[in-house]
């Protein structure tokens, strides 16, 4: 009987330590890959080939990945375009920890509001559809579970995804492995603690066996992050042989060729592309694109010295991706060859290669040469009038902007209303004269009715005030005219920061204060001011001597440059005056201009519709008398403000 209890005994002690041990088995003899064709599943609400993984879809994965589990290996950069599956890399690396050698993972978003979309729409599904990682990761209905939107809980460790600005959940926990996305979109500085990468870098200084994974599109040439760590590493480049000569080369922009024919869709143009096909650079020889994906294709290091040192490092553009054509990718460059800001992301997100600013600023005297006489208020294309206004210590200063379809600008009036901008009211001087102030004179521009060539009547549908200066009676003046969306801003320097910020609540005055990243808006009014043909992004001005836009104007509007700067270890790119005592009060009223468009958010191409229609339609007979036509005015059709 004794020895019947003491087998017991020993039994449930066995089976005690048994689950207990089982959890701190070593990992399987499996690299990432294999791991992932074994056990992950694509969820259909994030993959277009929902279903079991297969490396051999994307082969040029099965390195980064297996350099993951390769001990010698403790940083792997990868520097990729748009759809070539890096999110997927990241994804298999997690399942992988979590399922074969769990430790505490720290995963870094550009900000919260990503990492959370991340979390629901990537991770969770990942969790939900692959057998082994659901049974590890506790629901996150149960109770207690350790199942929240921004943490998983798993036996022998954690998962917390964060945003690069929260120094707190940077700094607070020790963690064997850092993964890193879009780390070119990652925020300057983690609060005020500095460096979000060097932070996050910090918790892994108790683990031996650490390993950190860094992700990104590339961005700025000299300023993108991700390209200062890519040269630390192995610098490997997915290159493809050629059928004729032998030779390994990376297939890039330059060396595919192509014949296109342009297609005009109103005032839109698209292109039917032909692709030739991809010429060698050793042999001239040109491969069609059907070949050179069937072409034998490996990565091939500049650097593979790195290795000794535990480092590896890939780039890759979409011209390997099996969801993108080449013929897409070109088509893509076509629509964006005279818009720089467009063309910025076919270089960043298909090329897969940095942007290279030409030039940090425009030169006043290109503009002046380029106005010209409209013969009118306003002339027929403009869709949606905007204004700016800079308020100054004795003074406000005005812009007032028409946009056309895809952020075509004509500039309508720039004007200056002397006056104390503290006075909100009229006066009466010690001698009985009334004194208008100056927030009443700009009442009337805001309130003038624009007559266009064609018989229209447009009105500024909305407008951005400066609080720097006299806030409370910019406060004052626009909460009681917010109806006519005539809101109060605040600038903000600093790269990185969204160009329109929108309150969630009123401020202690009682009105919408709009935050505005001063330094975003003038990349797009720069990149604007550099397109050379009319049409998208164009910028107009008129000669016209009663509309303001003489040579002090085009002084004020070019006062600026983009400068490089380095600090705690990061390159910041900031806005400056060009001489300390140059104006920049047209520069700044170009950008309240633009922010007020991109606060009101009008359908411009709803809008083109709606003037067409009525301008087709039969019309009422003119007025004889006078022989004036009658004035057709214009409503704005907008996507709304979200207050």
């Amino acid at each position: 009987m004794a020895r019947t209890k003491d087998k017991r005994a020993i039994d449930r002690l066995n089976a005690a330590i048994s689950n207990a041990l089982k959890n701190f088995k070593p990992p399987e003899d499996l690299t990432v890959s294999e791991w992932a064709d074994r056990n992950r599943r694509l969820s259909p609400e994030s993959s277009a080939e929902a279903g079991p993984w297969r490396t051999s879809r994307t082969p040029y994965l099965e390195e980064p990945m297996n350099a993951f589990s390769d001990a010698k290996v403790h940083h792997i950069i990868m520097v990729a375009a748009s759809q070539v599956g890096k999110s997927e890399f990241e994804l298999n690396v997690i399942g992988y920890i979590i399922d074969q050698d769990p430790g505490t993972i720290i995963f870094v978003q550009p900000s919260v509001v990503e990492a959370k979309k991340f979390s629901r729409l990537r991770v969770a599904p990942m969790i939900r559809d692959s057998k082994p990682l659901k049974s590890k990761v506790a629901d996150a209905k149960g109770k207690d579970s350790g199942n929240t939107i921004l943490q998983k809980s798993f036996p022998g460790g954690s998962l917390m995804i964060i945003g690069s600005n929260s120094a707190a959940a940077l700094a607070s926990t020790p963690a064997r492995y850092i993964l890193g996305d879009e780390r070119d979109r990652w925020a300057i500085s983690a609060g005020d603690e500095g460096d979000p990468w060097a932070l996050a870098e910090a918790r892994q200084a108790t683990f031996y066996n650490a390993k950190s994974v860094e992700v990104s599109t590339p961005t700025i040439k000299g300023s993108s992050n991700i390209e200062a760590s890519f040269y630390l590493g192995t610098q490997e480049r997915w290159c493809h042989q050629c059928p004729e000569c032998g030779d390994w080369h990376n297939i890039v922009f330059g060396n595919v060729k192509y014949d296109y024919e342009e297609i005009k869709v109103g005032k839109k143009k698209t292109y039917n592309v032909t692709i030739s096909g991809w010429a060698c650079p050793s042999c001239g020889c040109i491969s069609p694109e059907n070949v050179m994906r069937k072409q034998p294709a490996k990565w091939i290091a500049a650097n593979p010295e790195a290795y000794n040192n535990g480092v590896r490092s890939f780039w890759l553009n979409a011209f390997s991706s099996p969801w993108t054509s080449w013929s897409k990718i070109i088509r893509k460059f076509l629509e964006a060859q005279h818009n720089p800001q467009k063309l910025k992301v076919v270089v960043n997100t298909l090329f897969g290669e940095l942007w290279e600013e030409k030039g940090e600023g425009v030169e006043s005297d290109d503009l002046v040469k380029r106005r010209e006489r409209y013969d009118c208020d306003v002339p027929k294309d403009v869709l949606v009038l905007t204004c700016g206004v800079d308020v100054q210590k004795n003074r406000l200063e005005y812009e007032i902007v028409g946009w056309g379809l895809e952020k075509e600008s004509w500039g309508i009036q720039y004007g200056v209303i002397m006056g104390d901008p503290g006075q909100l009211t009229t006066i009466t001087s010690p001698e009985g004269l009334k004194i208008r102030s100056p927030w009443e004179m700009l009442d009337d521009i805001l309130n003038k009715e624009y007559l266009t060539e064609d018989g229209q009547v447009l009105q500024i549908m909305t407008a951005c005030i400066d609080s720097g200066y006299h806030s409370d009676t910019v406060y004052s003046y626009c909460k009681a005219r917010e109806i006519n969306r005539v809101w109060a801003i605040k600038g903000q320097g600093g790269s990185g920061i969204p160009f329109i910020h929108r309150p969630t609540k009123r401020n202690d005055a009682g009105a919408w204060l709009f935050n505005i990243g001063v330094d975003a808006g003038k990349d797009t009014i720069t990149s604007r001011l550099k397109v050379e043909f009319e049409g998208p992004g164009y910028c107009h001005f008129p000669i016209d001597n009663d509309k303001g836009y003489d040579r002090t104007y085009f002084e004020g509007l070019t006062s600026e440059h983009r400068t490089t700067h380095y600090s705690r270890g990061q390159t910041i790119l900031r806005w400056e005056k060009r001489s300390s005592g140059a104006r920049n009060e047209p520069f700044d009223l170009r950008n309240y201009a633009t922010a007020a468009l991109e606060i009101l958010k009008p359908n411009l191409e709803m809008l083109k519709k709606l003037r067409e229609t009525t301008d087709n339609s039969p019309q009422k007979p003119s007025n004889i008398a006078n022989n004036t036509p009658k004035k057709r005015r214009y409503g704005v059709v907008s996507r709304g403000i979200d207050l």
